[in-house]
């Protein structure tokens, strides 16, 4: 029975990483149409980013949040105002712009991974961060695993709050339903693309901080989460914020009991589903 919590356990802490990666590509993609294979590539970013202020300068981790996010924000926004509209504004043909955004994308990501190489190298890095045992239940679980777990759950119900109750949020799901009706009433879709995109950009920030929190970085581990994104958001629903959410934790789950069986099946269990549902159900569970 312990084994078994524990396999849930773990499979909830990888899938809350999971779905905070999730809906910040989905979001990219379901809102401005860019399908951003770069998307590791940003939580590379900010994992490295409090690797090197908890190492270097003490700060806690928790509160690279608050570093890490909003420089990811600009970032995402600096990378859409500058690239991808530049690009849409270039390709009249919207099918054509999400090709050529992908192809764009494919150059930010070993742009950002060369940076990345020669700011902090190739060498395997990571820190200690509240790496002991708490107890609940009598059952042993990992501190800062469960604060992944928590802070995971917490700024995905908070990013679905704000798509949902406020006016910016509600400008942005009515640009992604109608751009041309939600331009008519007033919204700016150009500033609600760039917006989704840095907002995307910030959420794999986030999912960067907690990922450092508890596992090995390397400059090149951004590609592996985006195939996983990817899988998540298909999984999920193309656009759907909560089939993003709901997606990542049972991709967690599928993971984490695999793990056990045999780790090396991991990847190729998450493949197996993801051609499973492009045959079988290709709109996902919440897609429309």
């Amino acid at each position: 029975m312990t084994s078994i919590i524990n396999i849930l356990v773990n499979g909830l802490i990888l899938g809350g990483i999971y779905a905070l990666t999730s809906v910040g590509l989905s979001m990219q993609y379901g809102v401005a149409r860019i399908f951003n294979i770069a998307h590791g590539e940003f939580i590379m970013v900010g994992a490295f980013i409090t690797w090197m202020l908890y190492t270097s300068f003490g700060i806690n981790p928790l509160l690279c949040l608050v570093v890490a996010g909003p420089v990811l924000f600009i970032l995402g926004f600096i990378v859409h105002r500058y690239l991808f509209k530049t690009l849409k504004d270039k390709t009249p043909v919207p099918t054509a712009f999400e090709g050529n955004s992908m192809l764009l994308a494919f150059g930010i990501l070993f742009i950002i991974q060369s940076l990345g190489i020669y700011l902090w190298g190739t060498q395997i890095k990571g820190y200690s961060f509240m790496a002991y045992s708490i107890y609940l239940g009598g059952i042993r679980f990992s501190a800062n695993r469960m604060l992944i777990l928590f802070f995971a759950v917490f700024l995905c119900v908070l990013f679905y709050l704000f798509l949902t109750r406020t006016r910016p949020g509600k400008a942005i799901r009515a640009a992604a339903q109608d751009p041309e009706a939600a331009s008519l009433m007033g919204v700016d879709i150009n500033k609600m693309l760039a917006l989704c995109f840095a907002l995307g950009a910030m959420m794999a920030g986030f999912a960067g901080v907690l990922l450092s929190m508890a596992y090995q970085l390397q400059t090149n581990m951004g590609l592996p989460y985006t195939i996983i994104a990817i899988i998540v958001v298909v999984l999920g629903g193309l656009g759907s914020i909560p089939g993003s959410m709901l997606g990542g934790f049972i991709l967690g789950i599928i993971g984490s009991i695999v793990n056990t069986i045999d780790p090396g099946l991991t990847l190729a269990a998450y493949y197996l589903l993801f051609m499973i549902l492009l045959l079988v159900r290709p709109s996902g569970i919440l897609g429309r």
